[in-house]
């Protein structure tokens, strides 16, 4: 399939498919005219790497995993995969994605605690 219809069957922007391939994270094959030509396989790739992407995983991340995901919607890592340094990598990858959400349930719980005194002025009675 072109690359349009790739955009359209995920949902996903031509521009940052084309983003997917600079980055190493898609394959296609070129046409004899030069156009993309992608298997129908790759809407299972994008739907990957849109997940991981949107998990938090940088594109150096995905690239050193994405050889060894078994489905579209699981990460299944094969030991062989799992190399020291890669290891190193993940674990300050989780780290930083555990301080993002320290800092979205810090900015949920004011947001929360904001809400709930608004509504408790708006519901006292006032003082003439």
């Amino acid at each position: 399939m072109k690359i349009g219809e790739l955009s359209r069957l995920t949902g996903v922007p031509t521009r940052m498919l084309r983003y997917y391939e600079e980055q190493d994270l898609l394959h296609p094959e070129r046409a004899d005219n030069g156009y993309r030509h992608y298997p129908e396989s790759a809407v299972y790739r994008v739907q990957q790497i849109r997940g991981l992407l949107d998990s938090g995983l940088t594109t150096e991340i995905i690239r050193r995993i994405l050889p060894f995901l078994d489905k579209p919607d699981e990460i299944h890592l094969h030991p062989q995969c799992l190399t020291p340094e890669l290891d190193d990598l993940l674990t300050a990858e989780a780290s930083r994605i555990q301080q993002r959400i320290d800092c979205l349930s810090r900015n949920r719980d004011a947001i929360h605690a904001y809400l709930a005194a608004v509504r408790q002025s708006a519901k006292a009675p006032t003082r003439a």
